[in-house]
Order: C-alpha cells, then structure tokens, then sequence
C-alpha cells in the first residue's frame, strides 16, 4: 500500500521527480489522456481495460509498462499519484471511490458519473481526503474561448446580457448501439454536449448557475447491436451495410437525442442575471453554423463551432461585424497536437500537473463542478417543466 508520508515531504519529493499516471480506459479517450499527461510532463505507468487483447495492444503501442484488467491491481502495483478516468461515465463511479481511497489525485472526463447523486457522493469524498479533482468539461480551452473571455472581461461587449449556443450534429441514426445509448452508461447528449457548452459559457460569462430549465427528446428509439466496437472514435466504420437483416439485433436507447434549455448566470461583469439559451439537435441537419453567441449592452461576439473552436467575430460601435485574429499569446499557448478535443486535455492536464507540483496556476474545473452539473442534468431530464394551457380560452 502506499506509505502514508507528511504531506511537505509528498509536497517536495512531487517537484523533484515526475507524477505517475495509471489510466482507466483504452479508447479514443483515453489514449487522448495519456498523451496530454505525457506532455505535462508526468509519466504514465499503466493502463487498464476491460479486454486483456485490447489494453495490451494500447499499452504495446503507446509504450505503457503496466498493462491489465483489474483496477485495484493496478493501483497496488503502479503506486500512481494520479488516475485519469477514460472509460464511458456509467463505469467511472467504482474506479474514482478506489483512487479517492488510495489517496490518488483524480482527473475524469465528463460526465462525472451517471447520476447526481454518485457524483455528490465522490466529490464529498475527494474533499473530505483532501485529495486534487479535475473535470474535463474542458472545451472551455479552446482557443477562441478563451480570446471571448478576455474580451467580454475587458468590455468589449459592455455588461453580458445573453447567450446562445445553438448545435446541430445530424448524428447517423444506425451508429451501433452502445453507452452513449444507455443512461446507466453515462450516455445522453446532455452529458456529452451539455456538459462543455455549459462550461464554456460559465468561464466567460460568470461560473454561478442560478437557475436552470428544460426540455429533452429521445428521437432516435433504437440502434442495431454490432460486435467488435471498442473505440468510440471508430464506431461509424461498424454501421451495417443492411439494416434489414432480419438476424440484426436492436437495443432501445432510453436517453435523450436533443434538448432545449435555458439558464441564468450570475455575472460579476453584469448587474442582471445573464439569460443563456442551450439547443442541440443530436439527430438533425443543420443550415446555418452551429455557433457560441455573447450578446452585451454595447456589442456581442460570436463564435463559429458548436463548442465555439473556430472564427471569432466582434459587433461593436461601427455596428458591423469583424472578424478578429487569435491574440498572439493565446496562440502560442495553443498545445501542438491534431484535433480539438486533444488540444483541450492537454490545456486541462497541464494545470492539473502544474496545480498537484505546487505551481501556481488558474482555477480549472473540479468534482465540484461535476457534481453541479450532473445535478442539473438529472433536473432538466424530469422534462416536468411544462404548463398545461390546453383548456386557456
């Protein structure tokens, strides 16, 4: 077990060697996280998996020494500082409960866990061992954010008053049927997108949730059950050529495919609440640009991409829209890795790194947020918000 040290002596003997990382999980995710740990600098001593093939081939290729399919295990014999938590939200509540027991700091991708009330479970227990959190709703970090945030802080839109984030995947419907189908698996595309737009929103515009309300949608009913797919990021290369085979199995997805909420956002930039619009259709095309709008008394920026990773445009005095360049620092700062969401994970675990070294750093995402959130979510998935005007003159 590991030696129960003072925590100064943990404290200095953390600056002067590198952290250890163990990894749950050996898809798109986390192999994603291994790679931004490595660029944090820390060391990345094993993985674990549900198949034995599987997570030996990962650990083979990415050159990981410890590679297994039992957690405890592998927390016994890695002795790690840190877990990163990759596997699908319904199997991060049993592995996180173990970490927080061995003393091991513990990052995790979203969502926190499949419902409220493991999540507050976990983040009581993080707080209560005095161990580090970090929740990676992190599209906050995408480099147009972040230049919104500077503006909005510095007033280029005067006091926030609104926002909207409007999203249109146009998913296929034939995407075999797996977590992302299961509210027991974390599935849901407010878990899965809500999640970061929610985030993204709270770091520019004001990081306290007043009050939320909603409205969700399962359109998609049912998905063909196809054998063989372990890599989210790979799962559209197993859509059956014929859907009418009569051998093909079906499951029943039973979470939502598309939402509609609003919330109100306590702003220390504005003196009235911020109104924010969140609406993403998972199933359905889209016309124009899914887009990130911040609208203000004096001005608005807006965000081209549903997690608002492309162009920035700036409306201000001269009454036109102008597109801004990516200032010079924020693009320096960028992490040199291909895709988004890795660009993001890297951003994340570095503060994470840098915050468990003793390092100063910005404030990040944490269980406290997870838990929020997964609180909201479970909220806005009762769908009783509506009122009945059918008998209204």
């Amino acid at each position: 077990m590991r030696l129960s040290w003072p925590r100064c002596a943990n404290d200095i003997a953390r600056k002067v060697r590198h952290l250890k990382v163990l990894i749950a999980g050996t898809g798109f995710a986390g192999q994603g996280h291994a790679d931004a740990f490595r660029a944090a600098g820390a060391d990345v001593v094993g993985i674990v998996g549900r198949t034995p093939h599987v997570v030996q081939d990962v650990a083979a290729k990415m050159g990981i020494p410890f590679a297994g399919c039992d957690w405890q295990e592998a927390l016994e014999t890695c002795q790690p500082d840190i877990v990163s938590i990759a596997t699908p939200g319904g199997a991060h509540y049993a592995p996180i409960k173990q970490a927080i027991a061995f003393g091991c700091h513990v990052f995790c991708d979203k969502p926190m866990t499949d419902d409220s009330a493991t999540a507050i479970e976990l983040n009581a227990l993080a707080q209560a061992k005095g161990i580090k959190t970090a929740y990676a709703a992190s599209f906050r970090y995408a480099p147009s954010v972040l230049h919104a945030k500077r503006l909005v802080a510095a007033g280029a839109i005067g006091e926030p008053t609104e926002v909207e984030c409007i999203s249109h995947f146009n998913l296929e419907r034939e995407i075999p049927f797996g977590w992302s189908h299961r509210k027991k698996d974390g599935g849901g595309r407010l878990n899965n997108n809500f999640t970061h737009t929610l985030s993204i929103v709270a770091s520019v515009a004001g990081e306290k949730i007043l009050n939320i309300i909603g409205e969700v949608r399962d359109d998609l009913g049912r998905a063909p059950i196809v054998e063989g797919v372990h890599n989210f990021a790979t799962r559209r290369d197993f859509i059956p050529k014929d859907l009418n085979d009569p051998a093909l199995k079906w499951g029943i997805s039973d979470v939502e495919w598309s939402y509609t909420v609003m919330a109100q956002l306590e702003s220390p930039l504005a003196e009235k609440p911020v109104s924010v619009l969140f609406k993403h259709g998972g199933l359905v095309p889209r016309f124009h640009d899914d887009h990130i709008v911040f609208y203000g008394t004096k001005g608005a920026i807006y965000i081209k991409g549903h997690y608002g990773s492309g162009q920035l445009s700036h409306y201000g005095d001269d009454k036109t829209w102008r597109d801004l360049p990516l200032p010079a620092d924020i693009a320096a700062a960028v992490p040199d890795v291909a895709g988004e969401t890795e660009q993001c994970w890297h951003t994340l675990a570095r503060l994470f790194v840098r915050d468990i070294r003793g390092e100063a750093t910005e404030p990040y995402p944490t269980f406290a947020e997870g838990s929020q959130y997964q609180q909201i979510i479970d909220l806005i998935r009762k769908n009783d918000n509506w009122t009945d005007v059918s008998g209204l003159a």
